[in-house]
């Protein structure tokens, strides 16, 4: 015997879509299918716009030169621009605070005198010159400046390299 589920008791005829209710569901999709490519195109039109635009400036000033004591390393920008301003006698250069193993942050140990990667173990002496660990070279150092207004201004987008002899050149220190 077949059962039409029709017509049975239990199973009441199906309704029928009425056209208000097929035009309504039409509209919220349609609406829908139109957000969803509003958030594509808008996502595709940034897409387009580098971040360099919104990147802040790799110049700032970092103070006075006798506000530095001399054989003291200044660990004010280390987290905020990854940078140490040494002073030594009659020279301020500044060390970017990047390891050149793999980019950690060392530390500054004064007991020791010596800057420490908490990553892999390297060391490196005050002046910036790698004594132990795996990094394969020494610190790189950063232009630095006096302004006109004779404050330290230091720009981390030049970088100068003891290996290459680059350590020499007028713009990594500061006479002082």
């Amino acid at each position: 015997m077949v059962i039409d589920n029709r017509t049975h008791p239990q199973n009441p005829a199906p309704r029928r879509l009425s056209r208000r209710h097929f035009l309504s569901w039409l509209v919220v999709s349609w609406a829908a299918f139109s957000a969803s490519v509003a958030v594509m195109a808008a996502a595709t039109t940034r897409f387009f716009f580098p971040n360099v635009l919104f990147e802040p400036s790799s110049e700032f000033e970092a103070g006075l030169p006798v506000e530095i004591k001399t054989g003291a390393v200044d660990e004010r920008f280390k987290e905020s621009k990854r940078v140490w301003i040494v002073r030594d006698a009659g020279r301020i250069y500044a060390l970017r605070a990047i390891c050149t193993h793999l980019g950690c942050t060392p530390n500054w140990f004064p007991d020791q005198q010596i800057f420490k990667c908490p990553c892999h173990g390297s060391g490196y002496y005050k002046s910036g010159v790698n004594f132990e660990g795996p990094t394969p070279r020494p610190l790189e150092r950063v232009a630095i400046r006096l302004a006109a207004d004779g404050q330290i201004e230091i720009d981390t987008s030049v970088t100068f390299r003891y290996e290459k002899g680059e350590w020499s050149d007028p713009r990594s220190y500061l006479n002082i």
